[in-house]
């Protein structure tokens, strides 16, 4: 590959695939809000994600485009917020689309964000991407919407693949740095019941996932980007304090939770809905996660 455009990459994920494609690439286009800048081989393109204003000419030869854009949804879902978290992904999808489109030479592979989060709560099925149930509430139809807006047009020798992608867990970004610290106040049992599945991928395992897509043009569509192991919510705050060496820890009740949500404007959604999500495009592709179990990759992230 010669060249990767990154669309909204300046955060977590986007400075997880800078690094693990910044020695294996000639030039990696960073399409950002902030100003333009370079960094060796790394250049930071303004672009505001709704308009053509010249960025666009970088898609030119393109190998591949990775948008990564959108609001977080670790907020509260006020009506405002609800409009930004919908926008951030429907707008800046649909001006790649249409700049993709308007290209003499597009990118051969477009790899457009997506989540896990849009298959229906689930403690009885295992969710993968031929048999998954798609749910139906805010959440769910936002990913169905984005989801929908990225296939809407389709580019001869653009090949399009959605990321459905669950927590990413890594030291320096994501879930990793709130869940250490609810652990270290003493309130990392469970929430909840504690029953519901977490899908998750260290963010190593999710930039080797993203090569192996690159290279390998069967894998198409719609991918699950998480580990083969999804794990229950009180097993997995079980691992993080053995890893951390706390022994003990508070669980936190539905009631607790709804008001410790508001008083830290985020949702309980985030920690109450059971993703039970599995990646059998990946696993059948031949494709080994390196961090299989909680233990090992919440090993990695302390010691290093």
């Amino acid at each position: 590959m010669k060249k990767i455009i990154i669309a909204g990459g300046t955060g977590f994920l986007g400075k997880v695939l800078i690094n693990h494609f910044k020695d294996k690439v000639s030039q990696i286009i960073v399409l950002t809000r902030s100003e333009s800048r370079k960094e060796m081989n790394v250049h930071y393109v303004l672009w505001d994600a709704k308009t053509l204003s010249g960025w666009e000419s970088h898609l030119e030869n393109a190998d591949v485009l990775i948008n990564l854009t959108g609001k977080s949804v670790d907020c509260r879902y006020t009506k405002r917020n609800r409009e930004l978290i919908y926008n951030s992904r429907i707008e800046s999808t649909k001006i790649l689309n249409k700049a993709v489109s308007q290209c003499q030479h597009p990118p051969k592979l477009w790899l457009n964000s997506s989540t896990a989060t849009i298959y229906r709560h689930s403690t009885d099925k295992q969710m993968d991407e031929f048999t998954g149930e798609i749910g139906n509430d805010f959440s769910m139809n936002i990913a169905k919407a984005w989801e929908k807006e990225f296939f809407n047009i389709k580019v001869q020798g653009t090949r399009k693949v959605a990321l459905r992608t669950s927590i990413v867990l890594g030291k320096n970004g994501g879930a990793f740095k709130p869940l250490k610290s609810i652990v270290k106040i003493g309130v990392g049992r469970k929430q909840g019941n504690g029953n519901q599945f977490l899908s998750w991928v260290r963010e190593e395992d999710f930039a080797r996932a993203v090569e192996v897509i690159i290279n390998h043009d069967k894998i198409g569509s719609i991918v699950n980007v998480v580990s083969p192991l999804p794990v229950r919510n009180k097993e997995f705050m079980t691992s993080l304090r053995k890893a951390l060496n706390v022994p003990v820890g508070i669980p936190i009740n539905k009631t607790l939770l709804e008001i410790g949500s508001k008083i830290i404007q985020t949702e309980t959604e985030l920690v109450l809905k059971s993703r039970n999500v599995i990646p059998k495009k990946l696993t059948d592709s031949g494709f080994t996660f390196k961090y299989q179990t909680l233990e090992k990759a919440f090993t990695q992230i302390i010691e290093n």
